[in-house]
Order: C-alpha cells, then sequence, then structure tokens
C-alpha cells in the first residue's frame, strides 16, 4: 500500500501518542525496566503532543507522521540541537518511531529520508541523535541512514535506572 508522509497536525495528537508509546515499549523490552514502560500513558503523552505542536517547542520544530491507508503508522520530530558541545548550526532527530508492525517496511527510512531532507533545506548543517547503545537495531537502522557515532555517550534515566545512550551524526549538504 501506498505510503505519504506529511507534516503533522493537531488531529494526529492521539494516534502519534499512540505510535510513540508503543515504540518504546516494543523497541526498549528488555532494555528498559519493564515497570517504566508500562507506566507510560498515551492519554498524557497525546496531551504532551499537543502542547508541543501548539507552540511550546519553538518554529524550527518539524513533526511528521507516515501514513498507510488513512492510518498513522510512523511519526519523526527534528529541530535544533539541544547539545551544548556541538557545533552551532547543528539539528537534531529528536524522535523517529514505527508501528512494531510496520517496521522493516520502509516507514522508518521515508521518515528519516524526509527529515534529513527537511534539515537540508532548514539550513542545518549536520543532525545528530541519541540512541539506546543496546538498541542494536535502530543502531544499524540509522547507520544504514548515513549517521555514524561520534564517541558521546550519557546516561538515561528510565525510572531510577541508568541506561546508556550514544549520540550518532550526520553532515548535511544541499546534495543530501
Amino acid at each position: 500500500m501506498g505510503l505519504l508522509v506529511r507534516a503533522m497536525t493537531a488531529d494526529d495528537c492521539d494516534a502519534v501518542a499512540a505510535v510513540r508509546i508503543g515504540g518504546w515499549r516494543w523497541a526498549y523490552a528488555g532494555l528498559m525496566p519493564q515497570a517504566y514502560l508500562d507506566a507510560m500513558s498515551v492519554e498524557e503523552d497525546a496531551a504532551d503532543q499537543r502542547t508541543r505542536l501548539n507552540g511550546g517547542t519553538g518554529s524550527r520544530v518539524v513533526n511528521v507522521v507516515a501514513e498507510r491507508a488513512g492510518a498513522v503508522v510512523g511519526w519523526g520530530c527534528l529541530g535544533p540541537c539541544r547539545d551544548p558541545d556541538v557545533p552551532d548550526g547543528a539539528g537534531e532527530l529528536y524522535a523517529l518511531y514505527v508501528r512494531p508492525e510496520h517496521v522493516s517496511t520502509g516507514v522508518g527510512r521515508a521518515l528519516a529520508r524526509t527529515l534529513v531532507e527537511r534539515a537540508v533545506v532548514d539550513g542545518f548543517s549536520s543532525l545528530v541523535l541519541w540512541v539506546l547503545k543496546e538498541n542494536d537495531r535502530a543502531r544499524r537502522f540509522y547507520e544504514k541512514a548515513g549517521f555514524t557515532p561520534d564517541g558521546a555517550e550519557e546516561p538515561f534515566d528510565a525510572g531510577g535506572a541508568s541506561v546508556p545512550e550514544v549520540r550518532y551524526t550526520r553532515s548535511l549538504t544541499r546534495a543530501g
């Protein structure tokens, strides 16, 4: 079936929250404490999505969804890099999630390609992202998309458990 990647709207917030929470629970099972994943709320996340989408995060934040047969099956978000040790002009891929049943169907690749293209158009010189160190599937995905680890590592607090993340980066040019 055809895939449409488009700008996220307020009407997508519930579906995006379901994609995000479902993606966390699937991708991070065994990598984070299960109690932390179980405590996540689609309703609370949808409310947070609405707040962010309604201007709480700034004008340079881009949210896109992937849609198949009218249903949101993936979501991605980027904006200015939040890391103080990264050169000015860098963007950050804040999130990229796909419904588990749509993994390895091209949804993630389409979202990544769209977000990289948008980062170039928005004038970012590079794009960074953080990924769980033990998330081999995601690390392979990002490496295939042209990202490489830059040596930075930091802990992510998952309900009192420290889970290490590593940073990846990709230079951007007008040619993509």
